[in-house]
């Protein structure tokens, strides 16, 4: 056990190496922040890759500046070859005991576990050291699994956890990583690579290429084809690129089927929609469902379904013909979620809405168009919101480089000041 806790030290700030928390996000850290200083489980999820490990370490190093002993911060990496012997709830018990009786001082304990869907029994092992009275004990846990995480603490700790969920760099983000002004010519250039961080790293269209087809296959193999026993692994790759090919277009499991036999393959219902939803669940892709605008109810069936990142599309399907305006309406939708809007598609009689985004009682609804270059295309985009009859707030966003004056109080936003009115 000397061993283990020595291994550990190479990762925590208790062990005197070098701890790498990369660039600050302090969006993520500020929302987190908020919540420290209670037994409430922090739990972070999002797609692999997308920084969560990072913004773990930096709460971590920020708890340190605060003042707390880094020998009573823990930090465990579920997915570093170094803790493999991590496997179980049992096995992790007695490497937290360990700790304790080694290295953590008196007073409040600060426990960290990345990935923690590896490990067997996980959910156990929370419940009982954030609910133990006889320690003080603050639990942050990141996973890549959005309905093993949720359907497992509902379960056991229904009212004793909150979810934060990481996306990809917001185009603010961007700027900052690679010290740009946030301007039309910068949101081009984040809008053609998207905000996958290790991207930045990379220099070529190859290289980032074979990195986001190998996130892609790791992702589909890894969290979805070996945890859930996936057999038509064909039809799952399928089904991604289907959805990645076809944003902003409304589709339902029983429009596949349909699609499938229409080329001669016989797939059925409950096998599409269950890949659809693994996709969704490994936060590969999101789905927004349709919302009655004058009826103020979600309608089921045909949903749209929006990818974690254009570079999903930019490098792995560059053939496939593909609006710039998709690609911003991609953009403007994770904006909205990054925000923690519930974002759904807006029906308003026979006219579609591009978002509804909803928080507490704020209400958006949002037009995405490339380029306002017309008349037409603003009679569009603004008369759609126009006929809308209620007074929450209405907005076009495009790449137009003038700002439009506001017309019947529908705001006009460039794309690259969208956060600043979410």
């Amino acid at each position: 056990m000397q061993e283990k806790i020595e291994i550990l030290g190479r990762y925590n700030f208790w062990g005197g190496g070098q701890i790498d928390c990369g660039t600050m996000r302090p969006l993520y850290l500020d929302k987190i922040g908020a919540y420290v200083g209670n037994r409430l489980i922090k739990v972070i999820v999002g797609q692999r890759r997308v920084g969560k490990s990072f913004i773990m370490r930096q709460i971590a190093s920020r708890l340190v500046a605060d003042g707390v002993d880094s020998r009573n911060i823990l930090m465990v990496n579920i997915d570093v070859l170094g803790t493999d012997f991590v496997r179980n709830a049992r096995e992790l018990t007695a490497l937290f005991c360990e700790y304790e009786k080694r290295i953590a001082r008196p007073g409040r304990v600060f426990l960290f576990i990345d990935e923690i869907q590896n490990v067997d029994g996980w959910e156990k092992f929370v419940n009982s050291f954030s609910q133990d009275y006889t320690r003080e004990c603050e639990i942050f846990i990141t996973g890549s699994n959005s309905k093993m995480l949720s359907s497992e603490l509902a379960t056991l700790l229904s009212g004793r956890y909150v979810t934060f969920e990481v996306l990809p760099l917001s185009f603010n983000e961007w700027c900052d990583f690679v010290h740009l002004s946030a301007d039309r010519n910068s949101f081009i250039q984040y809008q053609s690579t998207g905000g996958l961080p290790e991207l930045l790293s990379l220099s070529g269209e190859e290289s980032c290429r074979n990195y986001v087809s190998s996130l892609r296959d790791t992702i589909l193999m890894r969290d979805i084809v070996t945890r859930y026993g996936v057999a038509d692994v064909e039809l799952l790759s399928d089904l991604f690129a289907f959805a990645v090919n076809n944003v902003s277009s409304m589709f339902s499991a029983s429009s596949l089927v349909k699609y499938y036999k229409g080329k001669g393959r016989k797939v059925g219902y409950e096998k599409i929609a269950q890949y659809i939803q693994h996709l969704c669940d490994a936060y590969l892709l999101h789905r927004v469902c349709r919302y009655d605008i004058r009826g103020k109810e979600t309608i089921g069936g045909m949903c749209k379904y929006y990818p974690n990142d254009p570079a999903y599309h930019r490098f792995l399907y560059p053939h496939v013909g593909f609006g710039v305006g998709y690609v911003l309406e991609n953009l403007v939708f994770l904006s909205l979620r990054r925000a923690g809007y519930e974002v759904s598609v807006g029906s308003n009689a026979k006219q579609e809405i591009d978002f509804v985004a909803s928080r507490g009682d704020r209400i958006i609804y949002v037009q995405s168009a490339y380029m306002l270059v017309d008349q037409t295309t603003i009679e569009r985009e603004y008369g759609a919101l126009e006929k809308i009859n209620d007074n929450y707030e209405k907005v076009v966003v495009s790449l137009d480089d003038l700002q439009l004056p506001s017309r019947g109080g529908i705001r006009h936003v460039r794309a690259w000041d969208l956060n600043g009115i979410l």
